[in-house]
């Protein structure tokens, strides 16, 4: 802004201007003052104003546009194969002048015209949304796009919902870990009905969770809740899972699946996403984008970090505060409350019993035995199944809470009760459980690494590659057998020999015969009484004898 006056006003004012002082000139009555005082107003040298003048004298189009260059049909324009080596060089014009320089020697195009010339034709044909988007992609392009915003709805018409990863480290059972937040909040009052804390990635438990809290009003979730009309996702596999899905049926909710990479389509969740970073996240112990001095950003060797628990305690005291005294621009002065108990709109509440039977997962039907339920190859037993053996039950659980499984009747749905694991493990047994694994783990990641790591000599000039580690051929040999043998003793199968052939008076079947080998001579006790049989010539029993009658003997 220049003397009081934006800039774009000034350029609109031109094109008067001009025509103004043109007309004078035609009418002989034009002056030194006039030219002057126009271009004090202008803010402009008269020089500028004089060729402006000339310019309209000779075209008088150029009257309406003073100062635009002039068109002519040998003027450089932007070809596809310009927009395509953008788009390879990333915006860098300096090396598109280079390749069409380098094309054009090889003689494959016309020489390209200078640097100063191609950046100007670069900003006159393209648009700063297509210069962003050839030199940094889609969403950098999305960021010049114009984007209409919805008609404000009333309550519970349309929710949003999303996860998000907080840039916060929280100490997590002695690990620094980044939890993440499901939450769902109403687009007509901006209040946050919904939401469900996880310290590692989250699931459709996480989904579930948040869904319960957002439709229960009573203590200490309202007054914010009841059914929604409709609810807005973006392709999250947690969202459209086979639960999730079927709690929203059940609901009579309506899902609108959004198309991938649209995060303008729900903008209120992610207007919640950017505000919960710069309002609160940003000044918690731990904040991971801190800016840190020196060159490489770590995090200080002393600071504390919050746990999760103490983490989760003051991001629902920020929720209370985004509802009950933040002001969103958009609710022009009332707060996320104030509008919500201004709108008349009725609700439509589901009891907390059948909200929880809603938002379990159905894994079908079981007998009930002596020794409880069994599912997934384990034993659930509950106090109130005793006298039950033998009825038929449905089973439905919350989604990796497999500690404990809730009972219903199969027949009539009736809620019968809970059912936790039996013959479950400690903590401590739990932990060392998980330490072996973490262990093992480790354990292998390092061989694997160790087997894959290879370096290769540095070089200056093209050559093939060459591998650094050497090894003497003693060496190579070893290890060459080494493997051989291990390699063997896994093809090794255990009917590789056959068996020693079974005595003679065994009946073996003729199958069995086929597969077996002579074996050596062994002696058999005649008899139960332990007196020798007499042998035959190769060891084996001698064949009974006839005598003249065919008798045998």
């Amino acid at each position: 802004m220049r003397g009081g006056l934006p800039s774009s006003s000034l350029s609109a004012l031109r094109g008067p201007a001009v025509r103004r002082l043109l007309t004078l000139r035609q009418e002989q009555r034009l002056a030194t003052r006039h030219v002057r005082l126009m271009a004090q107003s202008l803010e402009v040298t008269e020089r500028t104003v004089w060729r402006w003048l000339a310019a309209a004298e000779r075209d008088e189009a150029a009257a309406a546009e003073p100062g635009a260059r002039a068109q002519s049909k040998d003027r450089f324009s932007v070809t596809p194969e310009v927009r395509r080596l953008l788009a390879l060089w990333k915006g860098n014009v300096a090396a598109v002048h280079r390749e069409l320089a380098a094309r054009a020697a090889r003689g494959e195009g016309d020489p390209p015209p200078s640097i100063p010339t191609l950046h100007r034709a670069i900003r006159r044909d393209l648009t700063p949304g297509e210069r962003a988007g050839l030199a940094s992609g889609e969403r950098a392009a999305r960021k010049h796009d114009v984007f209409l915003a919805r008609p404000r709805p009333w309550r519970n018409q349309v929710w949003e919902t999303d996860h998000v990863q907080v840039p916060v480290l929280v100490d997590v059972d002695g690990k620094a870990r980044r939890p993440w937040i499901t939450w769902f909040t109403d687009c007509a009052t901006n209040a946050i009905t919904g939401v469900a804390i996880t310290p590692g990635h989250p699931s459709r438990e996480s989904v579930l969770a948040a869904l319960r809290s957002a439709v229960l009003r009573d203590d200490p979730y309202g007054p914010f809740g009841g059914v929604p009309e409709k609810v807005r996702v973006d392709r999250g596999k947690d969202f459209l899972s086979r639960t999730v899905t079927a709690a929203f049926d059940l609901l009579d909710v309506t899902v609108e699946d959004l198309p991938a990479y649209t995060p303008h389509l729900k903008g209120t969740v992610e207007g919640l996403n950017r505000a919960v970073e710069s309002m609160f996240l940003a000044a918690l112990p731990g904040y991971a984008r801190q800016p840190r001095p020196g060159k490489r950003s770590s995090r200080p060797k002393d600071e504390v970090l919050l746990g999760f628990e103490d983490f989760t305690t003051q991001l629902l005291a920020w929720t209370l505060w985004w509802n009950t005294e933040h002001r969103p621009a958009p609710l022009r002065g009332k707060t996320p409350l104030q509008a919500w108990q201004d709108d008349p709109t009725p609700l439509r509440d589901v009891p907390a019993a059948d909200l929880w039977t809603f938002t379990l997962e159905d894994a079908g039907t079981r007998t009930l035995t002596t020794r409880g339920i069994r599912f997934r190859k384990r034993d659930y037993v509950g106090p109130w199944m005793t006298g039950q053996a033998g009825i038929q039950v449905r089973i439905r659980f919350m989604p990796h809470h497999d500690h404990r499984i809730e009972v219903y009747h199969a027949a009539t749905g009736r809620y019968l009760g809970p059912a936790d694991l039996a013959d479950q493990a400690t903590d401590e047994q739990i932990s060392a459980v998980r330490r072996a694994r973490s262990a093992r783990a480790r354990r292998l990641k390092k061989d694997l690494e160790a087997s894959q790591r290879e370096r290769y000599a540095a070089v200056n000039q093209p050559e093939a590659p060459q591998r650094l580690a050497t090894l003497t051929t003693a060496q190579a040999e070893a290890e060459l057998a080494q493997t051989a043998d291990a390699d063997l003793a896994q093809l090794a199968m255990p009917d590789l020999i056959p068996h020693a052939a079974p005595p003679t008076d065994w009946r073996t079947p003729a199958s069995l015969a086929a597969l077996t080998t002579p074996g050596p001579p062994v002696r058999y006790p005649y008899g139960r009484d332990g007196a020798s049989a007499p042998d035959g010539r190769d060891g084996r029993a001698a064949p009974p004898t006839t005598d003249e009658d065919g008798d045998a003997s």
